[in-house]
């Protein structure tokens, strides 16, 4: 059974979509570059490249590059997936043990160019950037300004639920169905990329559910008693108990309530939040125990995304250009529908945000 994007995500929190809007009318109307806090050594056996693509997929570019430099394609990293229909500027690493800097520029064109290049001494390895920045443009906008205007400002003050795009759960859901598939056969998927993909999906449909039941009742931007919590770059959390009453770091956008991205051992909330938690993971039992079976732990995510630096304008009448800052991990497709319902121009669905 196919599902809507709203049946995969869950309500938005902050009422009715002001309009609609076309989004992807080209490939520069959706730009992303990844945030990279590393220093690079400029010496050593990994050979770094920021590289500007354009219509081109994340996996496409490693096998090209692989194939210009001569090596597996296991020797090719890359930090995070991003959308083919975009402008995107990503970090690759090739491993070149004891080789000297490949002729790559057979490679460069109109839809690829190589913006950096620098030697390091340790891989790239994935979700190693710290953040994407995005540009995006939607055209045919339709909406009602004014309102549009102060979804925008309460968006960029107090965030939007951080539910998991729509792109992780393919076509119509299609990714969820087929770990449905394998759940109910208790088995994993022989190949490694399917096996991670499926398993991925299956714990973000759990924790959606367990965002949106927040949303639903307005407690996904509040501390409950019982919550667990964390910062917003972190990937550890702790008790609500430990925090202060009235923390200005809640209001500050800096920490948030968490959900469970499902696996094996004890849930980290207490009272009504446990409860809650443990009643929507019964409803797809068969998932959580594939889940535990295959040797996930519980880890958490953030339940409230932050929007950094958040700026806007029109380049004309029906045209909204957005410019903002996510962390990792994190979709701007969940920004933006809390804006306007969104067309894709016919090829231009999105991938991923990693």
């Amino acid at each position: 059974m196919s599902l809507s994007e709203n049946q995969l995500l869950g309500p938005c929190a902050w009422g009715e979509p002001c309009g609609r809007a076309l989004l992807k009318a080209s490939a520069e109307h959706f730009r992303v570059t990844e945030v990279l806090d590393i220093a690079l050594s400029g010496q050593g056996e990994h050979l770094w490249l920021l590289l500007e693509k354009r219509n081109l997929n994340t996996e496409d570019v490693a096998r090209q590059l692989a194939r210009a430099a001569g090596v597996s394609l296991r020797d090719v990293s890359y930090a995070g997936i991003k959308d083919r229909k975009a402008v995107t500027r990503q970090w690759f690493s090739l491993q070149l043990p004891g080789r000297p800097d490949p002729d790559l520029q057979g490679l460069w064109g109109e839809n690829l160019r190589c913006i950096d290049s620098q030697r390091h001494s340790r891989k790239l390895q994935r979700g190693a950037h710290s953040a994407n920045q995005f540009v995006i443009r939607l055209t045919a906008l339709q909406a009602d300004t004014d309102r549009l205007e102060t979804r925008l400002q309460q968006i960029a003050t107090q965030g939007v639920p951080n539910y998991v795009g729509p792109q992780r759960f393919g076509h119509g859901g299609g990714n969820l169905s087929d770990a449905r598939s394998w759940a109910q056969r208790g088995a994993l998927p022989p190949a490694r990329g399917t096996r991670s993909r499926l398993l991925s999906t299956a714990r973000s449909w759990l924790f959606n559910r367990v965002l949106a039941a927040r949303v639903a009742d307005a407690s996904w931007n509040r501390v409950q008693a019982g919550d667990c919590l964390a910062f917003t770059q972190s990937r550890s959390h702790f008790s609500a108990d430990r925090l202060a009453v009235n923390d200005p770091r809640v209001d500050a956008l800096d920490v948030h309530p968490t959900g469970p991205l499902w696996g094996q051992g004890a849930l980290p909330v207490d009272a009504d939040v446990r409860q809650r938690e443990q009643a929507i993971a019964a409803q797809d039992a068969e998932l959580c125990s594939w889940l535990e079976n295959a040797g996930l732990e519980q880890e958490r995510r953030i339940l409230r995304l932050p929007i950094t630096g958040l700026t806007w304008h029109y380049p004309s009448p029906d045209c909204l250009e957005l410019e903002f800052t996510l962390p990792i991990g994190c979709y701007a497709t969940t920004v933006l529908r809390e804006l306007v319902d969104l067309e894709n121009e016919p090829g231009g669905g999105l991938e991923s945000e990693i």
